[in-house]
């Protein structure tokens, strides 16, 4: 009975379904395409940074769709308070199990803040990408660079894209 039931929970979280019930010519167990979540007022680069503007401050992390390609994050480096990041320019580093990667700034301006849970916590970034594992607090030069950014359904889009061309 307990193996029956880890079967069934572990068929639920990797989302297999039986098709016993359907045409004996697809398979016995079907993988629903998972993509990665992509919130709605958030706006999205096609480097696979976030940002969300709330007043005079943008908050901006790596999605979960880059997190999820990354891998098991270990190591983040990240710019100073009162630094200035450029739109398009490198601004830090994720390093993964996998590889490193730059980050790169979806806008202009000043940073803020760092959040500093993530030198003792990288992981944050793979476990709540839009949440805890924000990188940077910026007030932004000219908030009309956030308008070439993409919204969700965009974004959503390009992923779906850029992953089929892989």
């Amino acid at each position: 009975m307990a193996l029956r039931m880890w079967a069934s929970s572990t068929a639920n979280a990797l989302k297999l379904s039986s098709s016993a019930s359907k045409s004996h010519l697809l398979p016995a167990f079907s993988i629903s395409r998972c993509f990665s979540s992509v919130l709605e007022g958030l706006k999205y680069a096609n480097s696979h940074e976030w940002v969300k503007h709330e007043g005079s401050v943008a908050t901006i992390g790596i999605s979960d769709h880059a997190q999820d390609h990354l891998g098991e994050v270990v190591f983040v480096e990240l710019p100073e308070e009162k630094s200035s990041v450029s739109k398009e320019k490198n601004f830090g580093a994720v390093e993964s199990v996998k590889a490193t990667s730059e980050i790169i700034s979806p806008i202009s301006g000043e940073v803020i803040e760092v959040n500093t849970k993530l030198a003792d916590s990288p992981g944050l970034i793979n476990s709540s990408p839009y949440e805890e594992g924000w990188m940077i607090k910026v007030k932004p030069n000219n908030p009309a660079e956030l308008e070439s950014l993409m919204g969700p359904k965009e974004y959503t889009k390009f992923c779906e894209e850029e992953d089929a061309a892989h």
